[in-house]
């Protein structure tokens, strides 16, 4: 194991940096408990002249933790549930996936 992922391992072990969630999968009756650690930035699209704000959802999860998700896969994180919309995308190191989210 590197020092990089020993690294993640720990920041997503950390009660203050990751929280739990469960995944859930689209097309089997799978589930496992993850962890991720949530962001909500805002995502301006440009429309003609003009320029639009909407919230998102992206969570990062470690590889190990859930090494296949697909788009319409659900995360349920506390009482909300979302779907994974687009690709998840993984990092350079092939540690961490990227999901988008909507609510479900």
């Amino acid at each position: 194991m590197s020092v990089f992922a020993a690294a993640m391992d720990r920041i997503f072990t950390h009660a203050a940096m990751a929280a739990p969630a469960l995944w859930i999968s689209a097309t089997t009756s799978e589930e496992r408990p993850i962890r991720i650690i949530r962001r909500a930035p805002n995502r301006v699209t440009d429309f003609g002249a003009g320029r639009f704000v909407s919230d998102t959802t992206v969570v990062d999860v470690r590889v190990a933790d859930l090494p296949a998700p697909r788009p319409g896969d659900m995360i349920v994180i506390g009482a909300d549930s979302h779907v994974i919309q687009g690709e998840p995308l993984r990092d350079r190191e092939r540690l961490i996936w990227t999901l988008d989210l909507r609510p479900a």
